[in-house]
């Protein structure tokens, strides 16, 4: 091989073997580069890599987006997610097939199902009604609203269901309306009973008004005795309205409770005074059993000498002449329970739980004096003092009233 051969050669090879190193140098700073950016971490990518400087800078950029939008993503995923677990509605997502692919925890207590993951609706909500609800917005994609009511349990649950177009799946919003339908009781029951309170001694005012009009009121006996009927009707009245301004302003919270030191002794004997003479009255014994010694409770003397007052006028209403009435207090634990037994004719068994709602008399009771609220405000007063009350009462044996106040 001549000279001029080996100089050629040499004029080929050796830019082909330049080339070939910053070809392999290329492709190795390339490689780094993407390894970067599989790992995700923007902080370990190279500016630009040499010799494709304007590509790299475009590269880490889009990478530089795309990370910050899956930071945005991420942090209103844990928003979504943390909305969902705290919600007290129940949400469901289901796909077309009919299995559930996510379940907050509210919509798991609500069907009481621990695991409703890739469920069937059916499996997991197990009321047709509302299986028949999902059903009908699948087939015609609109919403759809079903409730229904759930006697195992008393429950009311109100479902709606919000179908997705695009996916054929659905979600599902499962609201539990037991408590917003108990009130909706309560007020029908308050509506009927005030207006029950209200319609006796108005209709009573005006048959002794009518009475009076056609000539009554010049009778010497019969007019008094009219008036004095009159008199008797508005007293009621006046104490109805003011009982139920009473209630109402405790309710509120509009009433603040003067707490002090308060002898639970000192209590029940103010109460026993005050009600003395209206027991003699009914031919009944009023005393009280309590300790000397028992320690002070802080509470507000005026208003749980209320409570007293109101548990011992039922007392005597509905005992007997030749009865006993009883205060009664003692330690019980970290406060003090009082107590107003008497030997009355009791309280069935199944009117027991009601006697503290407002207007509510059992039956026996409606034919004596009374507006019903007087329970009702003891009930709220003692709660007030962070207190608790009940009664204990069987039919012609006799009840007993139990109150708890902390002590001092």
């Amino acid at each position: 091989m001549n000279t001029l051969s080996v100089f050629l050669i040499l004029v080929f090879l050796l830019p082909a073997v330049g080339f070939a190193w910053l070809y392999f140098a290329l492709r190795h700073r390339l490689a780094v580069f993407a390894h970067s950016l599989r790992q995700k971490d923007l902080s370990a990518l190279p500016d630009h890599v040499d010799g494709t400087e304007e590509l790299s800078r475009a590269v880490r950029s889009l990478a530089s987006v795309y990370s910050s939008q899956l930071a945005s993503l991420n942090s209103e995923h844990t928003r979504l997610a943390a909305v969902l677990e705290q919600m007290t509605d129940g949400v469901l997502i289901v796909d077309a097939d009919g299995l559930i692919q996510f379940a907050n925890p509210a919509a798991q207590k609500l069907f009481e199902f621990s695991d409703p993951i890739h469920r069937t609706i059916t499996e997991v909500v197990r009321h047709h009604q509302l299986v028949e609800a999902w059903r009908r917005s699948r087939q015609n994609m609109e919403l759809q609203t079903e409730s229904v009511e759930v006697p195992a349990r008393h429950q009311f649950l109100q479902l709606v269901v919000i179908p997705d177009k695009k996916t054929g799946g659905s979600l599902l919003m499962v609201q539990d309306l037991t408590r917003v339908r108990r009130l909706e009781t309560v007020r029908r029951d308050f509506i009927s009973n005030i207006s029950h309170e209200l319609r006796t001694p108005l209709a009573s005012l005006k048959a002794l008004t009518e009475t009076l009009q056609n000539g009554a009121l010049s009778d010497p006996e019969a007019g008094p005795r009219f008036l004095n009927r009159i008199v008797t009707e508005v007293d009621a009245l006046t104490q109805m309205t003011q009982e139920l301004l009473d209630l109402s302003r405790i309710e509120s919270g509009q009433v603040a409770l003067n707490l002090a030191p308060t002898s639970p002794g000192k209590l029940l004997s103010s109460a026993c005074d005050r009600m003395k003479l209206q027991a003699e009255r009914a031919g009944l014994a009023l005393r009280v059993d309590c300790s000397d010694d028992l320690p002070d409770i802080r509470a507000d003397q005026n208003r749980l000498e209320q409570v007293l007052v109101n548990l011992i006028h039922n007392a005597v209403k509905f005992t007997h002449p030749g009865g006993e009435v009883v205060l009664m207090a003692e330690t019980a634990g970290d406060g003090i329970r009082f107590g107003v037994k008497d030997t009355g004719i009791g309280i069935p068994s199944e009117e027991v739980s009601r006697v503290f709602e407002r207007f509510y008399r059992v039956d026996k009771s409606r034919a004596g004096s009374g507006t019903g609220l007087g329970l009702s405000i003891a009930r709220h007063i003692v709660e007030a003092h962070q207190g608790k009350i009940w009664v204990d009462s069987m039919e012609g044996r006799g009840s007993t009233f139990f109150f708890t106040i902390p002590k001092a």
